[in-house]
């Protein structure tokens, strides 16, 4: 059979009150969304929703629009830090005996797969820094 092109997609984690599993989606085809149980699982349903996506809009003589082209990484990038913090992340990542880029990787990864915090979250942490920065002006430190 015949693979359809390739379309770009993003994957999600689902909460576990949403069912878990992983959610897939398809920036170039509006609405066209799937899930499964593993990401691996997903992108299996994700292109059979593509092929029913496509068929449905062809059936309604809907434009299909074209992947989108995709952008190259090398998968390599140069940053900058405070020595302190470069410091601290060697001894975290020898302590876990891996290397700083393993780490480094790992944390991102993980940062990156945490959902977002809710808008309250913000206000609760932002009004706990602004209480811890100082003082209001005229009042008087202990």
């Amino acid at each position: 059979m015949a693979r359809g092109p390739e379309y770009p997609f993003v994957i999600t984690p689902l909460e576990r009150a949403d069912g878990g599993g992983y959610l897939i989606e398809f920036p170039d085809l509006p609405g066209c969304v799937s899930d499964g149980e593993t990401p691996e699982k997903a992108i299996a349903s994700g292109r059979a929703a593509v092929r029913a996506w496509i068929a449905a809009a062809k059936a309604h003589r809907d434009p299909v629009p074209p992947p989108s082209a995709r952008a190259t990484y090398s998968g390599k990038w140069q940053i900058r830090m405070a020595r302190s913090l470069h410091h601290r992340l060697a001894e975290r990542a020898k302590a876990e005996g891996v290397s700083l880029n393993v780490f480094a990787t790992t944390i991102l990864a993980e940062a990156l797969g945490r959902p977002a915090r809710s808008r309250q979250d913000r206000k609760i942490r932002r009004a706990g820094e602004s209480s811890r920065e100082g003082a209001p002006t005229g009042a008087t430190r202990a």
